[in-house]
């Protein structure tokens, strides 16, 4: 199911060691389980800490357990329709907490992950976690995977390449979208952008480009608030890009809240080709 991001031809497993192509690219798998398919250098600022705190918050407070049930809802009723193992790709997967937990919810005995994403801090801490998983660093713009090799497609609150899934999903395969709401983390934006136009934000673009890509099959919305401690506030902050330029100030005020309700707020999108 692999292609070469290289040549983009087709890739075999050699002695359990590496994934080489028919013009002899080859990507070795790293001791802790997973592969480095980039072919680019890439600074980010998605680091070990940033994972970490979003492993935690992602296992720990379950402050997006809601999202995963009705993501496992949607891939448990797919499922009944077809009659084979199940390939699902976590498109910007991150340390893979998502994906693990939804595969949680489901059975694993008749799907498989897959996880991708650019970051290898994130990908490492995943296959360091979650052995059942395919992970591999990769990039989305050259996904190292071959046509129609995957039946269902996520992509949670992460960007996209709608022209990359089109290639990889099998007919009738579905793409599950996560989208930001108005009022997602509305209160660490508050603090982020207090009285400037980006205190609020609207989805508006994003649904609408993604209902051009694909046949909408259903669009849901959640929202609901959780209560979250000091030390999974401190969490929230580390792992969201939106406190990246906070003020040291807002910060600690921020995260000395005890029992601070978080909003989220969000469109979940399936589609088809």
């Amino acid at each position: 199911m692999f292609r070469c991001p290289l040549c983009k031809e087709s890739m075999q497993v050699v002695e359990l060691k590496s994934l080489i192509c028919v013009n002899k690219h080859t990507f070795d798998f790293a001791r802790q389980g997973y592969i480095n398919m980039l072919t680019r250098t890439v600074k980010s600022q998605y680091d070990k800490t940033l994972f970490e705190a979003r492993q935690q918050t992602i296992v720990e407070s379950d402050l997006f357990r809601q999202v995963h049930k009705e993501i496992a809802n949607v891939v448990e009723e797919y499922i009944k329709d077809i009659n084979k193992h199940m390939y699902i790709l976590d498109a910007g997967c991150g340390e893979g907490s998502h994906l693990q937990r939804i595969l949680d919810e489901c059975n694993h005995k008749t799907m498989t992950g897959i996880g991708l994403d650019l970051s290898k801090e994130g990908i490492l801490q995943a296959a360091k976690n979650y052995k059942e998983s395919i992970w591999f660093v990769g990039d989305l713009a050259a996904t190292p995977l071959a046509e129609k090799s995957c039946d269902m497609i996520l992509n949670i609150l992460s960007p996209a390449n709608y022209e990359e899934f089109k290639r990889i999903l099998v007919t009738g395969g579905l793409v599950v979208k996560v989208v930001p709401r108005t009022n997602y983390l509305k209160e660490l934006r508050e603090v982020r952008f207090k009285e400037t136009e980006k205190k609020t934000y609207q989805n508006d673009d994003a649904v609408s480009l993604f209902n051009n890509q694909f046949d909408l099959v259903k669009q849901m919305t959640l929202s609901y608030t959780k209560v979250l401690n000091r030390l999974e506030l401190e969490n929230l902050v580390h792992m969201s890009p939106l406190a990246w330029n906070l003020q040291e100030e807002d910060r600690e005020t921020f995260v000395k809240q005890e029992d601070q309700e978080i909003t989220v707020d969000l469109d979940i999108l399936i589609g088809k080709i």
